[in-house]
């Protein structure tokens, strides 16, 4: 009798970018690619998959992991780790893997896209002149070159943004917690205390974790001497909402450029988060995205093809 082939399964929870699928397949996986699917329904499919794919959409927690009975690795694109129960998977030799490299060019951008556009009321004024205003003296912008930016977190994206602002001739001040000996001809490495006192424009690229939740909360904001910008791209609950619109209402803070929310399911909102969404819409020096930094189209096969290159480096594909 014909013995038949059973290839291993992959599951791909999200959208990517094709070249990820046809790679797959071509190294004699079955992919099944269900980009809309829910958490039930991964609990339900999990037992037969031996690798899995995701972003920020699930969170693969300890009941998701107890029924991987084939699971050999999880493949993040992108970067945060904070939805997968990395410390069970990895008691369960189920290997984790992120791409933060991968989109890290696409947040700097971003976050510098949206730092010149604060700074120089480049949507409020259009919103103006939608209405017929012309207003000159009102929409006087503040210049980047010369300025003291301070940026938390000194990673991927701190790094990348830092690196696309070195052409602004900016005194660059950066913090992490966690890393040492990063200062370079471009990069001062400094305290928080430092950033407190020096930064003009203030940048968070921090993983959201029970360290860093609500990092920038009153405290935060209560101790900046020189009325930043303040720009996150990291994690929404990085930042407490009130103690943001309270630092903007007391003018702590000059403005503040927002990719990502506490609560990005707008359709969930209470009605205090509603009244804080009010508040922060209401805002001429507020601008808000909707968690797109890192979700360029090159971003999109830069996370495939280095999640590959580790999945590869690791004999995690290996399964002949």
């Amino acid at each position: 009798m014909k013995k038949i082939e059973v290839k291993p399964v992959i599951l791909i929870t999200a959208k990517v970018h094709p070249f990820l699928i046809d790679y797959f397949e071509k190294k004699g996986y079955t992919t099944w690619y269900q980009p809309t699917i829910s958490y039930d329904e991964v609990l339900h499919a999990i037992h037969s998959v031996q690798g899995l794919i995701v972003t920020t959409r699930l969170k693969i927690d300890r009941e998701i992991l107890e029924m991987a009975k084939s699971l050999r690795w999880i493949g993040r694109l992108g970067s945060g780790m904070e939805l997968i129960d990395v410390k069970y998977a990895t008691q369960k030799n189920i290997q984790c893997f992120s791409s933060p490299e991968g989109n890290r060019n696409a947040v700097a951008e971003h976050a510098l896209g949206m730092l010149l556009n604060l700074m120089n009321h480049i949507t409020t004024s259009y919103e103006e002149i939608k209405n017929y205003q012309w207003l000159r003296d009102e929409n006087r912008g503040n210049e980047l070159s010369g300025k003291t930016v301070g940026i938390i977190g000194f990673g991927n994206t701190g790094s990348a943004f830092a690196h696309l602002l070195s052409s602004f001739s900016v005194k660059i001040l950066a913090h992490d917690k966690y890393k040492k000996g990063f200062s370079n001809i471009q990069v001062i490495e400094s305290s928080l205390n430092d950033i407190y006192e020096q930064a003009e424009v203030v940048s968070v690229h921090l993983p959201l974790t029970e360290e860093t939740h609500h990092y920038a909360g009153e405290h935060f904001f209560k101790h900046f001497q020189k009325q930043p910008f303040f720009i996150s791209t990291c994690r929404g609950k990085v930042t407490n909402t009130e103690a943001l619109i309270s630092a903007l209402e007391t003018k702590q803070i000059r403005g503040a450029a927002l990719d990502v929310l506490e609560n990005e399911k707008l359709e969930t909102y209470s009605s205090e988060e509603k009244n804080q969404m009010d508040r922060l819409l209401q805002m001429k020096n507020v601008l808000i995205t909707p968690h797109i930094a890192g979700y360029s189209f090159e971003a999109l096969y830069k996370m495939a093809d280095i999640l590959i290159e580790k999945l590869e480096k690791n004999g995690c594909l290996d399964h002949h």
